[in-house]
């Protein structure tokens, strides 16, 4: 197996990026590798289809500056410096494999929700990294516990 070297850890910024961190840095660890952490915001003109009738840059602003806040503290945590840490606005997927492809990442380690039926295996941002990552991709299984009794 090929050494790691640069680990590109895509996060959405929610509790589940903690598991998802904790399996990179596990990585970085074993490697002595170089992490790097990407979040994604999609534009709300995106999520919304373009067609929406009011001025959201404000919104969008919010949203980003929010994100930069939180993206910092979240890789405070992990110890990666602000030159490692990248914010970018798009489509998750494609984001993700640019960012990391930029970076020269060995390895993406994105979240999955473990969801039931084979079309739904991974989530849709995991399956879009995967089938159009240029590196190895880990996708660490997030959203159930033990404790989730449905």
């Amino acid at each position: 197996m090929s050494k790691y070297q640069k680990i590109m850890l895509a996060v959405d910024l929610t509790e589940e990026s903690l598991k998802v961190a904790e399996r990179a840095t596990q990585l970085v660890n074993a490697f002595d590798a170089e992490l790097h952490v990407v979040h994604v915001i999609e534009p709300l003109s995106l999520a919304y289809g373009g067609d929406v009738p009011m001025d959201l840059s404000t919104v969008q602003e919010q949203i980003q500056d929010q994100a930069a806040a939180h993206l910092q503290e979240f890789s405070a945590t992990l110890n990666v410096p602000e030159t490692h840490q990248h914010l970018i606005f798009g489509r998750p997927e494609s984001e993700i494999q640019r960012t990391a492809e930029e970076a020269g990442a060995d390895i993406i380690v994105v979240g999955s929700h473990g969801r039931h039926g084979l079309a739904l295996l991974l989530g849709s941002t995991a399956n879009g990294v995967l089938h159009g990552a240029s590196c190895d991709v880990l996708a660490v299984r997030v959203g159930h516990d033990d404790s989730e009794s449905t």
